[in-house]
C-alpha cells in the first residue's frame, strides 16, 4: 500500500512525504516515492489530510461485570466503536475475584478478548494479598504483562488498602513493573454516600457530593507518597481535580516517574449536568464525576504544560435500563460512560481547533504518550519506517453531530450526545490493512495480543 502527498504528523515534527507500507509495518517515508517493481495494491491520495498514528487508549473496560450485568460493549462492539473513531490499539483490565490468581484471570481475560478487531493489552488488578500474590505478579510480568492496576475505592469488592498497595508497588519496582492507579480515599467515599442515600438524598444529584475534588486529590497526594517510598513508577488514571494536578506537577518536578491521564469528559463536560431529571442525570454517573470549571481549566491546563502524559476514555458504556438499577438509590445506578468512538474527534475539535494543543500535542495525547509509557513505542504511536502500519488519514474539515442513534458503542446513550465535533478519519489502516474508508468498516479484521516488555 503507497500512501501518496501525507502531511505526517508525529509527535516532535510535521512532515510531507509519501509512506510505503508492507504487510504491517511501514517499510519507507520519503518524497516522490517511485513505484518501480513495486506490487503496490492500493495508492491511497492523501491530499488535503493530516496523517496520524493510529490512537491508543490505554484506559478501556469492554464486557466488564457489575452489578448491573455486564458493560454493554464486548471486545467485537467495542473495538469496532474504537476503529471507527481511530483507535486502534487499547488496554483493557483483568480484575479477577477476591481468591482466583491473577495468572488464571489473565488467561480467561485473554480468551474473553479473542475477538477483537484491533491490537490490544491488558493492565493486571491486585485485588487482595496472599502468599502467591508476589509470584502471580512476576509471572504475568514475565508473560509480557507488566503494568497493574490498584484501585483505592471500591473497597467491598476489588479495592485494596494501604499496606497491601505498598506491597504490591515494593513487588512492581523489584520485578520492573508499574503501578495504574484508581485514586479515591475509598473509605471516606463509602462514608459520604451511606450518609448521603440515608438523610434522603437518593438521585443522581448526590453522586458527586459523594465524591468531592479532595477525595481523589488526597488519594493522589497518598498514592505518590507510597510511590516514592518503594520507586515505583506510578501512573495516575483519570485526573479530574485540581488538586490532584498540583500533586502530579510537584512530584515531576522532584523527578518522580509519576505519570498521569486525563478522559475527555472531565475536560469537556460539568457537573451542573447532574442537576437534572433522573433520565438527564444518570447517563453522567462516573468515578470521579465531573467537576466544576475551575477543575475543567486546571485539567487543560496540565494538558497545555506537559503535566498530563496521556489520555483515556475509562470506556464502560451502559444500556439506560441498567442505570435505571439506581432509580431509588444513586449508589446502584450503573457506574460509567463510553467513548473510545469519541475521543479524538473531541480533542481535535476543543483542543486543536481552539488552540489550546497543537498538532504535536493532539499526537501524543493521543497515541505517542501511552506507546512509550506501556512499552509499546516504537513499535506504536509513531510514523516512521519499521513501525506499525497503524495511521489515520485524516479529514481536518468532516462534520458530524454525536449522537446515540448513529454511535457504534453498544448503548441507546451517549454522554456527548447533540455535541458538534470537527475532524474525523477518513481512511483507518490497522497492521496494514484497510480497517475503515468512509465510514464503512472492513469485513475480516483480528487485532493482535502485545505482549510488553518490562519498564526500563
Amino acid at each position: 500500500m503507497l500512501i501518496r502527498n501525507a502531511h505526517i504528523v508525529n509527535a516532535f515534527d510535521e512532515i510531507q512525504g509519501d509512506i510505503l507500507i508492507r504487510g504491517r509495518h511501514i517499510e519507507k517515508i520519503g518524497k516522490n516515492l517511485p513505484l518501480g517493481d513495486l506490487d503496490v495494491t492500493d495508492v491511497i491520495d492523501a491530499s488535503g489530510m493530516l496523517v496520524f498514528p493510529g490512537g491508543i487508549d490505554p484506559h478501556v473496560h469492554m464486557h466488564l461485570p457489575t452489578g448491573a450485568g455486564f458493560s454493554s460493549d464486548d471486545f467485537v462492539s467495542g473495538s469496532r466503536a474504537a476503529l471507527m473513531g481511530g483507535t486502534t490499539t487499547m488496554i483493557d483490565f483483568v480484575t479477577p475475584r477476591r481468591g482466583m490468581s491473577l495468572t488464571e484471570a489473565l488467561r480467561l481475560r485473554i480468551e474473553e478478548a479473542a475477538g477483537c478487531l484491533i491490537d490490544h493489552s491488558f493492565h493486571v488488578s491486585p485485588v487482595e494479598w496472599t502468599p502467591d500474590t508476589a509470584l502471580q505478579i512476576r509471572q504475568c510480568i514475565a508473560a509480557g504483562f507488566p503494568s497493574f492496576k490498584l484501585y483505592m475505592a471500591y473497597k467491598d469488592a476489588i479495592g485494596i488498602d494501604d499496606a497491601v498497595m505498598e506491597k504490591v508497588m515494593q513487588t512492581l519496582a523489584d520485578a520492573g513493573g508499574m503501578a495504574t492507579v484508581h485514586c479515591e480515599t475509598g473509605d471516606e467515599v463509602d462514608k459520604l454516600r451511606n450518609e448521603l442515600f440515608a438523610s434522603g438524598q437518593s438521585g443522581p444529584s448526590s453522586h458527586p457530593l459523594s465524591r468531592p475534588p479532595h477525595t481523589e486529590s488526597d488519594a493522589v497526594a497518598k498514592a505518590i507518597a507510597i510511590a516514592e517510598k518503594t520507586s515505583c513508577p506510578l501512573y495516575i488514571v483519570h485526573v479530574s481535580s485540581a488538586g490532584s494536578i498540583e500533586h502530579i506537577r510537584k512530584a515531576k518536578e522532584k523527578g518522580l516517574p509519576v505519570m498521569a491521564e486525563v478522559c475527555p469528559h472531565h475536560l469537556l463536560l460539568d457537573e451542573s449536568l447532574y442537576k437534572a431529571s433522573f433520565e438527564d442525570a444518570a447517563p453522567f454517573v462516573m468515578s470521579p464525576p465531573l467537576r466544576s470549571e475551575t477543575h475543567r481549566k486546571a485539567l487543560w491546563d496540565a494538558l497545555q504544560t506537559g503535566v498530563i502524559d496521556a489520555t483515556g476514555t475509562d470506556h464502560c458504556p451502559f444500556f439506560m435500563s441498567q442505570k435505571e438499577r439506581g432509580r431509588d438509590d444513586f449508589r446502584n445506578i450503573a457506574n460509567g460512560a463510553g467513548g473510545i468512538e469519541h475521543r479524538l474527534a473531541l480533542l481535535y475539535t476543543f483542543g486543536v481547533r481552539e488552540g489550546k494543543i497543537s498538532l504535536k500535542q493532539f499526537v501524543d495525547l493521543c497515541s505517542t504518550g501511552a506507546a512509550k509509557i506501556f512499552g509499546l513505542y516504537p513499535q506504536k504511536g509513531l510514523i516512521a519506517e519499521g513501525s506499525d502500519a497503524d495511521l489515520l488519514i485524516w479529514d481536518p474539515n468532516a462534520e458530524e453531530t454525536i449522537s446515540a442513534k448513529t454511535h457504534y458503542q453498544n448503548s441507546d446513550i451517549n454522554i456527548y450526545e447533540g455535541i458538534k465535533v470537527y475532524g474525523k478519519p477518513e481512511v483507518v489502516i490497522a497492521g496494514g490493512k484497510i480497517a475503515v474508508s468512509r465510514g464503512k468498516l472492513n469485513e475480516g479484521l483480528r487485532g493482535e495480543l502485545l505482549r510488553r516488555p518490562v519498564n526500563q
